[in-house]
């Protein structure tokens, strides 16, 4: 997290064009704030959370972009601000972001600043921002959400953060720190997107396909040994059949039909 600027807050002669891409720099009202690099836990979780929040599929469904360390110029360009990740942004062009993410998300590890926090937190909120979770991962795990004109609050590590409007899931707090919750939230969504509701939900299709397929197959075999021709259209009908109870319809009327059309007489 960033070092504070001990200079008074009168504005500053810097401006986010003034900032190289890839600068350990942030700005306070024209002022230069120092960005440290993260340590390994900071960082990791960084990846963790922004896979999570970026597979969202609400996010993904509107087109929405998500990025870790992405600066944000606002208030003229006297501030440029990167949270650690930024959620919800419009759109994915070179240069600093000038539209400020709906959500935000900061990790608070051992050396961060907590001053400079907070004066990051108020500008981002007072600027556009709606939430900003900071993920405090020294002490027990928890995240605080800070919402503009409301009070803080404190979702401890078995909870879960939400972001109406945002985000279609609830977000685990252990997801944002932890690789195995971090899976099992990213895969949830990644299911959505494909339109399953969950890996039981896809377990289940899955399992009826492979029923589906196998009475086709049964009753294609049964039509054969009985002699009854099938023109290509019916072969068609029934092995795209993924309904189980007119497939099982079908067959327990296969051994009482002359012809293979009657199988479809409703």
């Amino acid at each position: 997290m960033a070092r504070s600027d001990p200079r008074a807050t009168i504005i500053g002669p810097w401006r986010a064009s003034d900032i190289a891409d890839g600068a350990s720099t942030e700005l306070r009202d024209g002022h230069k704030v120092e960005s440290l690099p993260a340590g390994k836990r900071h960082g990791e979780s960084n990846m963790l959370g922004g896979r999570v929040l970026g597979s969202d599929p609400a996010v993904r469904e509107r087109g929405l972009h998500v990025g870790v360390d992405v600066g944000i110029a606002f208030n003229d360009d006297r501030n440029l601000r990167a949270p650690d990740i930024a959620v919800g942004l419009e759109d994915a062009e070179p240069g600093w972001a000038r539209t400020l993410p709906p959500l935000a998300v900061e990790y608070a590890d051992r050396g961060t600043d907590h001053d400079e926090l907070r004066r990051k937190i108020a500008e981002l909120l007072t600027a556009g921002t709606r939430l900003v979770w900071v993920v405090r991962l020294t002490g027990p795990l928890r995240v605080e959400v800070h919402a503009a004109d409301q009070p803080m609050h404190v979702v401890d590590a078995d909870g879960e953060l939400t972001a109406p409007g945002l985000l279609r899931n609830p977000v685990p707090v252990r997801a944002l720190v932890d690789a195995a919750a971090a899976d099992a939230a990213t895969l949830r969504n990644l299911l959505q997107l494909q339109g399953y509701d969950s890996l039981d939900d896809l377990r289940s299709k899955v399992r009826d396909l492979a029923l589906c397929q196998g009475t086709a197959l049964a009753l294609l075999t049964f039509l054969e040994a009985r002699g009854l021709p099938l023109t290509a259209d019916e072969v068609a009908a029934i092995e795209r059949c993924t309904d189980r109870d007119t497939l099982q319809r079908w067959l327990l009327r296969a051994p009482h039909v002359s012809a293979a059309l009657e199988l479809f007489d409703p």
